[in-house]
């Protein structure tokens, strides 16, 4: 029935899809599928690399694997969530009843369970396009403006949230904000943090990272600070 629809209607005419998966046999296994069956989608191996492209264009529906590296699906979901009106659908081996649960209240509209049939993910986006379509237009959320206050020592997001920083996330973010949007290497990050780049321990800056954004959502605040893998930071709004 999909296949045939798409013929009648002349093949990709359908919703702007990104995949998010770090497995790249399946990611280029779904892609190929997907593509095959008439669907315009793009492939990306980590949250990093969808938000790169998705500040540039939009996607109507992104398919989220859970167990990412570094950011996984669950705080990606959230993130779009917060940025606008887009479909998210979780394909992922965690299939426990529990993991459904918070993949859904996360923001899910859909959740499959890997091993997943390309035909089936295709009437799953295919569907959702449907719903989406038929939503009554709803206001864009106000987007934060994060500024950093008090010489630096303030974390706000311009929506009345704010987050007084310890001396190391002041100086995190502090070198991350001197280059917004771009990625800072770790050893720029530790530079500028006062820190021996040779006998620091890298591994603390995930640490850093990590706490600050548990802090923050303590405080509402979904900060957009992303570990670039192999890379570095960058704080992108």
């Amino acid at each position: 029935m999909l296949e045939e629809e798409l013929k009648r209607t002349g093949g990709a005419v359908g919703p702007l899809v990104y995949l998010v998966d770090d497995d790249g046999d399946f990611r280029e296994e779904m892609l190929l599928g997907l593509s095959g069956l008439g669907l315009d989608v793009r492939g990306f191996g980590s949250a990093a690399a969808l938000y790169r492209e998705y500040a540039a264009r939009p996607a109507d529906i992104v398919i989220l694997d859970i167990g990412l590296e570094g950011e996984d699906g669950l705080a990606i979901a959230t993130h779009l969530r917060a940025s606008r009106s887009v479909g998210i659908i979780m394909a992922t081996a965690r299939g426990s009843i529990d993991d459904r649960i918070i993949g859904l209240r996360t923001g899910a509209d859909a959740y499959l369970v890997k091993p997943v049939d390309v035909r089936e993910l295709a009437a799953t986006v295919q569907a959702l396009n449907l719903r989406l379509a038929r939503r009554p237009a709803t206001p864009a959320p106000t987007a934060p403006r994060w500024t950093l206050e008090e010489g630096g020592w303030v974390l706000a997001d311009g929506m009345g949230h704010r987050l007084r920083l310890t001396t190391s996330e002041q100086r995190f973010l502090g070198r991350l904000f001197s280059e917004r949007g771009k990625t800072v290497t770790r050893r720029a990050i530790v530079e500028a943090m006062g820190a021996d780049i040779y006998d620091f321990n890298y591994a603390h800056l995930d640490t850093i990272a990590s706490r600050l954004r548990r802090r923050a959502e303590k405080s509402n605040m979904l900060i957009p600070l992303h570990a670039i893998r192999g890379e570095g930071f960058a704080f992108t709004d």
